[in-house]
C-alpha cells in the first residue's frame, strides 16, 4: 500500500480550500500570501509535517503556523521548516516556528546570522513596517540543517527530497521534491528560481550565468509530469519553466 498517498487527513482538519489553501496533491497543498504574493507550501505526513518558506514578517509567520494547525488537526503542528532562499518575503517569519527543524542551502546560515540589517532594510525599503522588520530581524531562528547536494526528509510514510540546485536566483538556491503517488503528479517548490506572476527578478545576490543551469537540474529531478511551485505566481508545468530557462539563458548571454 502507498502510503503517501492513502493516509487519510484528521477527521478534525478542514479541506484545504476551506482554509484558503490550494490542494496540490493529496497531502500537499500551497497559499499565495498577500501584498508580496510570496508561496507556501505545506506537506503533511504520517508523524511530521513540512512548512516550505516562512513569510515576510511574525505575523505571517504567526498565519502560516496557525492555518497548518488547523490543517493538520488532532493538535498536531508543523515539525520541519525548509527556506528555499535569503531573502526577506521568505525568511523573516521564521521566529514564529522556534522549535521546528529548519532547512536550507549551505550558506543560508552565513546570511541570516551576519546580513540581518540587509534583510531588515530590504524589507523596509519593500514596504514592510520598520517594527515589524525589526523585530523579525532579531529574532529569526538557526538554520540547523544546511543541504549540500541532496537530503532525504522523512515525514513519516511520506519521503520528501530537498535538494541544492542553485545557486542561480541567489547563492542560496533549495528546492523542495514531493513524490507523487497513483494518479498524483510530483510536487516540486523551485522557490524563485521560477516566477509566474513577473520576469525573475536578479539582484545583487543572484548567479544569472549559472540561473539556466539551476533550472536544468529543477527539470532533471520533476521531469515532463511534475507540477511546478513557483516562488510567486500560479503553478506551471515542466514546459513553462523549459521557457523561462530559455528565456534566462537568452537575457544573461548564456550558450
Amino acid at each position: 500500500m502507498d502510503t503517501a498517498t492513502t493516509t487519510p487527513s484528521p477527521a478534525s482538519a478542514p479541506a484545504w480550500e476551506d482554509a484558503g489553501w490550494e490542494r496540490l496533491a493529496t497531502r500537499v497543498g500551497r497559499c499565495r500570501l498577500p501584498v508580496w504574493d510570496c508561496t507556501a507550501g505545506l506537506v503533511v505526513g504520517t508523524g511530521a509535517a513540512l512548512m516550505i518558506e516562512a513569510g515576510s514578517s511574525l505575523r505571517e509567520g504567526s498565519r502560516l503556523r496557525a492555518d497548518a494547525r488547523r490543517l493538520l488537526g488532532d493538535g498536531r503542528r508543523v515539525t520541519h521548516l525548509a527556506l528555499t532562499h535569503p531573502h526577506f518575503d521568505h525568511v523573516l517569519g521564521a521566529a514564529a516556528f522556534a522549535g521546528v527543524e529548519v532547512f536550507g542551502a549551505v550558506g543560508l546560515d552565513t546570511v541570516l546570522d551576519h546580513d540581518r540589517e540587509g534583510l531588515r532594510a530590504d524589507a523596509v525599503a519593500q514596504g514592510l513596517d520598520p517594527a515589524a522588520a525589526d523585530e523579525a530581524a532579531d529574532l529569526l531562528v538557526k538554520t540547523r540543517h544546511l543541504v549540500c547536494g541532496e537530503w532525504t526528509l522523512d515525514l513519516g510514510g511520506l519521503q520528501v527530497l530537498l535538494a541544492n540546485v542553485g545557486p542561480g536566483h541567489t547563492g542560496h538556491d533549495l528546492a523542495v521534491l514531493v513524490p507523487g503517488g497513483p494518479g498524483e503528479p510530483e510536487v516540486v517548490f523551485c522557490g524563485d528560481l521560477v516566477e509566474e506572476s513577473g520576469e525573475p527578478q536578479a539582484g545583487p545576490d543572484a548567479a544569472p550565468r549559472h540561473w539556466p543551469a539551476a533550472l536544468d537540474r529543477l527539470l532533471d529531478l520533476g521531469g515532463e509530469d511534475a507540477v511546478y511551485v513557483p516562488g510567486h505566481g500560479a503553478v506551471v508545468d515542466a514546459a513553462f519553466v523549459r521557457r523561462q530557462r530559455d528565456d534566462l539563458a537568452r537575457r544573461f548571454g548564456v550558450a
